[in-house]
């Protein structure tokens, strides 16, 4: 097996085994026991990685990590929602909506202007 290095989304190279797919073909016990005991695999086709194998621990930390971040999301919509139903929101909002198409103007090119 060799070594593939990939870039993780702290921006930090994490190095991990990597086996062409003829060899992994050829040897699936040995590379999946690699998997299981050892971490990740790159399987590779021409030599560009074309599939990760991991073992079902590994799989079940990204699910997890994953359905935490859609909690986190949905913690920050609710409380983006919850400041958009405020009073002064609605106000906003109904002001917006019912400006004429001049004072929208204005205040676009006010924004603009910041």
């Amino acid at each position: 097996m060799s070594t593939l290095t990939f870039r993780n989304k702290l921006g930090e190279l994490v190095d991990i085994q990597s086996v062409p797919a003829t060899r992994l073909k050829n040897e699936f016990a040995s590379v999946l026991d690699q998997a299981v005991r050892g971490g990740p695999v790159a399987i590779t086709k021409h030599d560009a990685p074309r599939a990760i194998l991991i073992s079902v621990e590994e799989f079940e930390a990204l699910v997890a990590e994953r359905a935490r971040s859609l909690e986190k999301l949905g913690e920050q919509f609710e409380g983006l929602l919850a400041r958009m139903q405020s009073p002064k929101a609605k106000k906003g909002m109904e002001a917006a909506f019912n400006a004429s198409p001049k004072a929208l103007g204005r205040a676009a090119v006010k924004a603009a202007r910041r």
